[in-house]
């Protein structure tokens, strides 16, 4: 019994690296040794027949495109195959069993997204930077968005600018201080 087992074992890692290579005729061959076993896997979990057939569907999908995962000496062919079909059965089983809410539900669902008037806030006071923005002169206007927006550090800015460091600094400081004036000064 043991030399039978041996064999058939032998027989699935070699069908495996076979499927591997796309071969058709030996993933067909390896179809029909092994779908009773994968079906009764799937069958055990899904309790229903019409789900266990896709779930064997779609694990031999997955054994298709994963073959070339197998390693039979980390494991037993079986025991590989097996696994497939019973993660996939399990996570057909989790979706189907995952609760559902009424749609009466979704009305009381809180969004977190800003309030209309919260979105309004953010559009004028942007619309005041951009505003003050165009006050300065337009390589400053450049480095502060650089800096503040976009996160550029000062050497990453004088060297974009081919100006020296503490220049930069010296640009970002009264440039803000600009803003802060122009932004003080705004309607509100």
């Amino acid at each position: 019994m043991i030399d039978s087992t041996s064999t058939l074992l032998d027989e699935l890692d070699g069908l495996i690296a076979r499927v591997a290579l796309s071969d058709r005729p030996a993933f067909d061959q390896l179809y029909t040794m092994t779908s009773s076993r994968l079906f009764a896997v799937a069958m055990r979990i899904m309790k229903n027949r019409a789900e266990a057939e896709d779930v064997l569907q779609d694990a031999y999908v997955r054994i298709w495109q994963r073959a070339g995962s197998y390693r039979p000496g980390e494991g037993r062919s079986m025991s590989w195959l097996i696994a497939i079909t019973r993660n996939l059965a399990i996570d057909r089983m989790r979706i189907r069993t995952a609760p559902v809410a009424p749609i009466e539900m979704a009305q009381d669902v809180p969004d977190d997204g800003p309030t209309p008037e919260t979105a309004l806030v953010h559009r004028q006071n942007r619309a005041k930077i951009d505003a003050c923005l165009e006050e300065l002169e337009a390589q400053r206007a450049e480095a502060v968005r650089a800096a503040y927006l976009e996160g550029w550090s000062y050497q990453e800015l004088a060297d974009r600018f081919d100006t020296p460091l503490n220049t930069i600094r010296t640009w970002l400081r009264r440039s803000l201080m600009r803003l802060r004036d122009c932004l003080e000064q705004a309607p509100r």
